[in-house]
């Protein structure tokens, strides 16, 4: 299950002609997918483009009546390797995943797939980012571009835009017989707007109509002698065909003046920032109208020579808005500027920051520096200066007063237990060298666990522990792999690596039974029943079909007792080989939007049903807070008390208590307190339940009586 529901938007898909689309950037590309004709969509769901793939998971019944393909694919490189249906067949294909996470497992696919060239349209959709929201590396897409001579879109944020750049990307790719990339970033995969539908096209060709028909050329295969040609092919005739396409359909677009001392020209996802913080500084109006002539990239590669001298005439300075590291295109513009002999000046990181994301502010200010230092003619009177609110008050620097919030896992999260089970077993072991892995598991390497060295990729959490296989070693390694990784790469880079190599470490599969950082899909091993994919296949059998022979099962991880001793064990034992510890519990957020609905609407309906809370006593609570650096709950917190004589604050577990249980469990393997208890509320309790409730009280209050009576008091003199 993923993390929403998508009915109403599926809705949107069947508009026709004519009509008004409304919603979201992601959704925009999705129903653009549709109305180009395009036969097989793959891809690897991630932030910001997952949304594409779920609605796609929703809309099985139209993408059939179309005779559209769809997919989850196992990774990034199986989804780009999709697109070899596209190589020989006029069929147009498309794949997804999330940035330069994605073009990295991809690469070889990639390189293999532009080298060949495709017949029919072949579309990547990639989803950017370089703000400090980005989950992975903040390196750009834009070099594998370069490298495998693949071409690159990069639209203007408004949807009119986003679904003309998927036309025009099948169209390129059509033209010049190679791929194209669309990146967009998570401003226009989520920017909200309108644009004008147009029918949903059948692809002229299906994939069963070309298993009907089988065709192959040899000169399309990468093999050489056929792969020197086709670098050559690249060269000669495949760019200079995608520069006249682009030059050709007016794919890039210019605005404002014709003439002025100074241009800006910026990719085209900066476009509403560039805008935006003309208007702030009085040199633009609403409705996008410039006193700056702007150049606007909606492909960033490859560039077209003489659009950018031509826009350079006349001018005497020329910023590049071009965001993340390193400056590929202000590196083309400069040469292209040094080859013509021209005197115009190029600008680019000098006023705006070298790497990370350019947000409103950072705008604002690089433009009004560029304007100040080249064109201060231009610059209202009144235009202010950066960072200053005018006759405003002064922000205080917020990071010196808020305390900082680092990423942690969610309140209930089943992973949270394994993490203090292996805390408790270094207390007995000591240290041991632990390799991390992508995923919500990752979060264990912030307080209150701090567990964990490295991470190296997707699944290979294992595999980057396998120089640490020494047979001088007195310790074992710990490494951990989440069930999305173990499909994604783990079972061969991972597991079958280290039964290949006789690796004697202690490899942790973290089962949550779900996709869930990537907002809760299916995968193999999930155990909800899915209509189009084949789910319930557990990951313990594939282990040991990779050969592993030390496997352990641990189906509630918030045993932590027992979690705990199996940890011990895989650390301990004289077998030799790989260990594995499946570790399963369900991913708290995605049981709690399947139960929630259920137990609303049993409450509703009069139903009796039982909810699970949990407490600290107060009495018995002595303000240690060991608990808190062995569970790390969100719902655990503190509280101080009214008692003059107890100091302390105590622990305290709040109404985001979602009823784990892992507190008390964590308490009771560290042999911490007894201070927490569980309550339940029962909702709609019936007659047994009224006189249960009737002894307990009456049996309660018998105690707390005999207590008082018991209690050492001072009389009145």
């Amino acid at each position: 299950m993923a993390e929403r529901s998508f009915a109403e938007e599926v809705k949107k898909l069947r508009l026709g002609a004519g009509e008004e689309f409304s919603g979201e950037g992601i959704l925009a590309i999705t129903k653009a997918l549709l109305q180009c004709g395009v036969g097989y969509v793959g891809g690897y769901q991630g932030a910001p483009i997952s949304h594409l793939m779920d609605v796609l998971a929703d809309a099985q019944d139209i993408l059939g009546e179309l005779g559209v393909h769809f997919e989850a694919s196992a990774s990034e490189a199986t989804a780009t390797a999709m697109l070899a249906a596209s190589v020989h067949y006029p069929i147009r294909g498309a794949a997804t995943f999330k940035s330069t996470v994605g073009t990295n497992v991809a690469s070889d696919a990639l390189a293999n797939l532009a080298s060949g060239g495709v017949t029919g349209g072949a579309l990547i959709i990639c989803g950017e980012d370089y703000g400090e929201g980005s989950s992975i590396m903040q390196e750009r897409s834009h070099a594998f571009a370069m490298k495998s001579q693949v071409w690159l879109l990069d639209p203007r944020p408004n949807l009119p835009s986003i679904v003309k750049a998927v036309e025009d990307g099948f169209e390129l790719s059509e033209a010049s017989n190679t791929p194209v990339i669309m990146e967009v970033r998570i401003r226009c995969c989520h920017v909200h707007g309108q644009f004008i539908a147009k029918d949903n096209k059948r692809p002229a060709m299906t994939v069963a109509d070309a298993l009907s028909a089988p065709r192959r050329d040899t000169g399309r295969i990468v093999l050489p002698p056929a792969s020197f040609l086709h670098e050559k092919e690249k060269v000669e005739k495949r760019w200079p065909a995608a520069v006249d396409f682009i030059r050709r359909n007016k794919i890039n677009e210019f605005f404002g003046a014709e003439n002025g001392s100074v241009g800006i020209v910026m990719q085209g996802g900066m476009y509403n920032a560039v805008i935006r913080a003309l208007q702030r500084i009085g040199l633009a109006d609403n409705f996008g109208d410039t006193q700056i002539p702007l150049y606007v990239l909606n492909a960033v590669y490859p560039l077209v020579d003489d659009e950018f001298l031509d826009f350079c005439e006349g001018k005497d300075a020329v910023l590049v808005v071009e965001e993340g590291q390193p400056n590929y295109i202000e590196q083309a513009f400069a040469a292209m500027l040094h080859k013509a002999g021209r005197d115009t000046k190029l600008v680019g990181k000098e006023f705006l920051p070298m790497a990370g994301e350019y947000t409103g502010q950072v705008m604002l200010d690089g433009l009004g520096a560029f304007l100040r230092a080249e064109a201060p003619h231009m610059l209202p009177a009144a235009v202010r200066a950066p960072n200053k609110a005018g006759n405003g008050h002064e922000i205080p620097d917020l990071s010196r007063v808020v305390p900082g919030r680092p990423p942690g896992f969610c309140t209930g999260c089943p992973e949270r237990p394994i993490f203090a089970a292996t805390k408790l077993v270094e207390q007995e072991l000591g240290k041991h060298h632990i390799a991390s892995d992508i995923g919500c598991h990752l979060f264990s390497i912030m307080p209150p666990f701090e567990l964990g060295a490295t991470t190296m990729g997707y699944g290979l959490g294992p595999a980057s522990a396998s120089a640490f296989n020494s047979p001088d070693a007195k310790k074992r390694s710990i490494s951990f792999v989440g069930d999305g990784g173990f499909w994604h790469n783990g079972l061969t880079s991972s597991i079958g690596n280290a039964v290949f190599n006789r690796n004697d470490g202690v490899i942790v599969v973290v089962d949550n039974f779900y996709s869930a950082a990537t907002g809760g899909q299916d995968i193999l091993s999930s155990r909800a029943t899915n209509r189009s994919k084949s789910t319930k296949h557990p990951i313990t059998e594939a282990v040991k079909g990779m050969g592993v022979k030390w496997v352990r099962h641990i189906d509630r991880t918030y045993d932590v007792s027992k979690m705990q001793a199996t940890l011990r064990e895989a650390l301990t034992t004289e077998e030799k080989g790989p260990k594995v510890i499946v570790a399963s519990s369900e991913c708290m957020l995605n049981r709690q939007r399947r139960e929630r609905p259920l137990l609303d609407k049993a409450i509703k309906g009069g139903e009796t049903v039982v909810k699970p809370r949990f407490g600290v006593d107060e009495d018995i609570c002595t303000g240690d807070h060991a608990c808190m650096r062995l569970s790390g709950c969100p719902s655990l917190s503190v509280k101080s008390l009214d008692d003059p004589l107890r100091d302390d604050p105590v622990a305290h577990i709040d109404q985001s208590c979602v009823g784990c249980g892992n507190c008390g469990e964590v308490a009771d393997a560290a042999v911490l307190c007894p201070s927490f208890y569980r309550a339940d509320t029962v909702h709609n309790p019936g007659g047994w339940d009224r006189l249960l409730d009737r002894i307990r009280r009456k049996a309660i209050g018998l105690l707390q009586r005999f207590r008082e009576s018991r209690r050492l008091t001072f009389a009145d003199a």
